[in-house]
């Protein structure tokens, strides 16, 4: 029995099994096709001949593809089918460059095994990329992935139960809306939670699944600031729901009142924490998430962040919790904010700043198992300057990491 959950264009259908009434009839199969069925069950079930399992169970893919875009306008890059030119970086003697010539890297995973997944905004493709510098490898490309504006190919996240079903979770954009989808690598993307406004600018796009294994979902207000304070409106706000995209709570908007959200991280404490981009309207902000909050951009209805930026140091893009350190990425600021908070969650002291006006617009930070920090460049997005072997993707070892190694 298949039902519908969520108005309007939330709309989505789940099946339950149907359960049998007491007294039901069966319907009777005809003696040759139970005779057939009998015997094909008597070979395939039994025997050294039949059946052997390949590998762990992976679930098929349902549904269809996002809707295809128009095309992109974004400078060519390497072929799909072909790795990108990794290594440059390796070449010129640089340790914290893992791969280079990648086109807008947005959204990063790490592996159980070390390695990273990282996706291109422009180009849907994700990639695989490894520590020790080794070729990247283009593992797919995500089908219809409209990038006008902001859009494209952003967050990613693993699968609370990847080493069981092997699924990543995306936040992409379009022609028609913003939306989060599931796929195995290489498999096709089925729809989780679709509907979430899409526009010229303020796509938002974090994505984080926290502790308990629920989804946060971040969205911007496209460009529209009325929209975050809209109930009726999935645009600029923060979403929380379960795998199969229903809501985790009494509704699956969890905070309101933001404008651009684009990244979210947790802290060891349970604390979950979003970069909300506001400017040039305002400072770009760190805010701890409530349910229920509303951060009323531009003016904080009730709910202030916990830190703010100026706009020559913003554009936070990527968000990472290492106990009571946050690392930032800032794409106008060309840096990684590091942010200490007590044990109540306030900012002390000044933030510091790593790789500064180093490697050009930082974007996404990742936090490994060993105190590393993953990171991507953002100069060929249309506002940076590339450099040589840019885009890039970095991995460095921050002097408060586990490793307490310094750069």
């Amino acid at each position: 029995m298949c039902r519908g959950s969520g108005p309007g264009t939330q709309q989505r259908t789940y099946c339950e099994p149907v359960k049998r009434r007491s007294g039901a009839r069966t319907a009777r199969l005809p003696a040759a096709l139970l005779a057939g069925l009998l015997a094909g069950a008597v070979l395939t079930g039994c025997g050294s001949d039949g059946y052997t399992a390949a590998g762990p169970f992976r679930p098929l893919p349902e549904g269809a593809p996002p809707e295809v875009g128009p095309p992109s306008t974004a400078e060519p890059v390497p072929s799909p089918q072909g790795p990108a030119r990794p290594g440059s970086g390796q070449s010129a003697g640089d340790p914290n460059v893992v791969a280079s010539g990648l086109a807008v890297p947005t959204g990063l995973v790490v592996l159980p095994d070390g390695s990273a997944l990282v996706a291109e905004r422009d180009t849907g493709r994700i990639l695989q990329v490894f520590p020790d510098r080794s070729p990247a490898r283009v593992r797919m490309t995500v089908p219809g992935v409209d990038t006008t504006g902001d859009g494209g190919l952003l967050g990613l996240a693993l699968s609370p139960t990847y080493a069981q079903d092997g699924l990543l979770y995306a936040y992409l954009s379009t022609a028609t809306d913003n939306r989060v989808v599931r796929f195995p690598l290489g498999g096709t993307p089925n729809p989780v939670f679709t509907g979430i406004p899409h526009g010229a600018g303020h796509n938002g796009g974090g994505l984080l699944f926290d502790a308990d294994g629920n989804l946060f979902v971040g969205t911007g207000d496209t460009g529209r600031p009325a929209l975050s304070e809209d109930p009726r409106s999935l645009a600029g706000k923060v979403l929380r729901i379960d795998v199969f995209g229903r809501p985790a709570g009494a509704a699956a908007v969890y905070s309101r009142g933001h404008r651009d959200v684009t990244a979210l991280c947790q802290a060891p404490t349970g604390d979950v924490f979003a970069t909300d981009v506001v400017a040039p309207a305002g400072a770009d902000e760190l805010d701890a998430l409530a349910e229920g909050g509303d951060f009323g951009v531009p003016a904080p209805r009730g709910t202030g962040p916990v830190i703010e930026f100026p706009a020559a140091e913003a554009g936070l893009g990527g968000c990472a919790v290492d106990r009571t350190t946050v690392y930032l990425g800032a794409l106008a600021g060309k840096q990684v904010h590091v942010v200490t908070l007590d044990v109540h969650g306030h900012v002390t002291g000044t933030p510091d700043a790593l790789l500064r006006g180093k490697y050009g617009r930082l974007r996404s930070v990742v936090l490994d198992r060993d105190g590393g920090l993953w990171i991507t460049t953002s100069n060929r997005d249309g506002v940076g300057t590339p450099g040589k072997g840019d885009d890039k993707v970095l991995r460095v070892l921050p002097p408060s990491s586990r490793a307490n190694s310094p750069l």
